[in-house]
């Protein structure tokens, strides 16, 4: 009591007193000056930057529509672009025997198939599969089985597989590697240095969950073959699990929109498009040319379609040609997919410094910016006044635009939009860590499959069975292990949880005192954060028991004999 006494005494004696209503005064001048001439200016050009991004996306979605619908109306398929014949009858019209130009396998090239793995445990009989079936002349292809497992069962059954193709004939080669150094890239770099190798003309690669069809080929290869400025031959993706949830829906229509008009505007004109990493054909020379493979980054697909562009080869998009694949429906799978996709272009364009997909860290910015920043911001401004056609026509022309890849979903156009605006903070900052080149830079997660794909129509299917052998491509060998418990820190995503909260907040102001009208599109996208920050989305992976995979780690040597 005495020290309490004390204290105030010696408060009252002191010769300074401190007029709070002064000081609050003080505050609030300074804060009126910081908004007057710095807060408002700087949130203004943020808009006027934005506005003038936005435009400049409308104007290269409407470019990339007309393009696509050109090729539509005139019919402008790749084989009307670039010659293109059947594997055989290139000199049937010189005077060659043609029979022999058909019958003979010395006509078609060497052709080399890579199919990098890790772990896949639940689609890896499946890609095998799908490769060992493709029609090729058996002494002319290659089938290179690129393991990268860790775990020892997974490259148990991995090696067994390949084992029982081989035993049926298939060129089939089975490659590991001490280590797992450069990931995808170093192990498609060290799957050329192999000695067989040197007689292939062509590589097709395939992810472990792609399976192509089998006459994929006999459909891409002609054009490596009869055009020599050609390096790459890419394909569209087809998804076997688009309709298993919201999320693998959102997924499916951008990257329909990606296929569809995207590369093929950047193959009709003659444009830089970059290679997507799987379901393509290179030239082996192109890729020598480039430089080979480099891992300096986690898109080592960009990085090599961009030096090879720059020596000045061709790509063709072949949108005719469609390969099955799977697509994550875990959100937590779809968020390290897409950290790897953003932030690996922005690493590489620090370290090359040349022009890079714009729409890699232009768009991602400006959708966050835009309208995750500087729209809600505004409503505490009254100084600032969006443009209504800023606001609603051209995002609306270009939404519009986008969601022509996919118009069995156009009734989602509006939840996608919403959720690409939330995903948009993942990739700006995917593409932040890739700029400053720190932190999760070089981080690479394996897409998590589900094996969904497996309910896919095999594309082994109504093959005879000298080739199909005994090969069950439904039922995965090995359930996969028990999910532990997640930590509460891990279960939720508290940045979108953060910003979806702040969204709100904005919204309520603008029912409250701003009156601006933007209320109803800042509550329905905070929401839409908050939905994907507590991860209702997507989904969940399967709980199955720890139990030492019962017997299903007991690995049966097969006899080629008896086969």
């Amino acid at each position: 009591m005495d020290a309490g006494a004390g204290a105030a005494r010696l408060w009252d004696e002191l010769p300074v007193r401190v007029d709070w209503a002064a000081v609050a005064a003080q505050c609030a001048y300074a804060w009126a000056q910081a908004r007057a001439f710095v807060v408002v200016p700087a949130i203004r050009l943020l808009v006027v930057l934005s506005l003038a991004m936005t435009v400049m996306i409308f104007l290269q979605k409407l470019f990339v529509a007309a393009v696509f619908f050109t090729v539509k109306a005139f019919g402008l398929k790749p084989e009307r672009r670039y010659r293109w014949r059947p594997i055989g009858t290139a000199a049937a019209g010189d005077g060659e025997d043609e029979e022999a130009l058909l019958g003979g396998s010395a006509a078609f090239p060497v052709v080399l198939v890579q199919i990098p793995m890790y772990n896949e445990r639940e689609v890896y009989k499946l890609s095998i599969g799908a490769a060992c079936a493709l029609e090729w002349p058996a002494e002319r292809l290659v089938i290179q089985v690129l393991d990268d497992s860790t775990d020892p069962v997974v490259k148990d059954l991995v090696e067994i597989e390949c084992k029982r193709w081989k035993c049926k004939g298939v060129n089939i080669k089975y490659e590991v590697r001490g280590n797992r150094k450069g990931y995808k890239a170093g192990a498609l770099k060290e799957g050329l240095k192999h000695s067989y190798v040197q007689e292939c003309e062509y590589i097709a690669m395939f992810d472990a969950d792609f399976q192509p069809e089998s006459d994929f080929l006999l459909r891409t290869v002609p054009f490596l073959v009869h055009n020599p400025d050609i390096a790459l031959v890419q394909t569209r993706w087809k998804f076997v699990n688009s309709d298993e949830c919201l999320l693998t829906r959102f997924q499916e229509m951008s990257l329909d929109y990606h296929f569809k008009f995207e590369q093929e505007a950047g193959s009709v004109i003659y444009s830089f498009f970059g290679f997507n990493g799987t379901a393509g054909v290179w030239r082996i020379s192109a890729i020598d040319d480039a430089g080979g493979w480099k891992d300096r980054t986690t898109v080592e697909d960009m990085d090599l379609a961009v030096r090879t562009t720059l020596q000045g080869w061709k790509f063709v998009y072949v949108g005719d040609v469609k390969v099955r694949s799977e697509l994550p429906s875990t959100f937590k799978a779809y968020r390290f997919q897409q950290h790897r996709w953003s932030c690996g272009p922005a690493n590489l364009f620090k370290k090359m410094m040349v022009e890079i997909l714009e729409n890699k860290i232009a768009a991602h910015t400006v959708t966050f910016i835009y309208y995750c920043f500087a729209i809600p911001v505004s409503v505490f401004f009254p100084e600032i006044q969006i443009p209504l056609w800023g606001m609603v026509y051209v995002p609306t022309v270009i939404t519009i635009c986008k969601a022509l890849g996919s118009p069995s979903s156009f009734h989602l156009v509006i939840l996608w939009v919403l959720f690409e605006n939330v995903m948009s903070l993942h990739r700006i900052k995917a593409a932040t860590t890739g700029l400053l080149d720190a932190g999760r830079v070089n981080e690479w997660v394996v897409t998590e499959k589900l094996g969904d794909a497996n309910k896919a129509k095999s594309a082994t299917d109504g093959l005879d069975a000298v080739k199909v052998i005994d090969v069950d491509l439904t039922t995965p060998l090995v359930p996969k292990l028990k999910k532990w418990r997640i930590r509460f820190w891990d279960k939720y995503n508290f940045s979108e949880i953060f910003v979806g909260t702040l969204i709100i907040i904005c919204g309520c102001y603008d029912v409250l005192y701003a009156k601006k009208g933007y209320y109803i599109y800042l509550f329905v996208q905070g929401l839409a954060f908050l939905v994907v920050g507590f991860e209702y989305i997507g989904t969940r992976p399967p709980r199955t028991e720890q139990a030492g995979i019962n017997g299903a780690d007991s690995v049966v040597m097969i006899d080629c004999v008896q086969v």
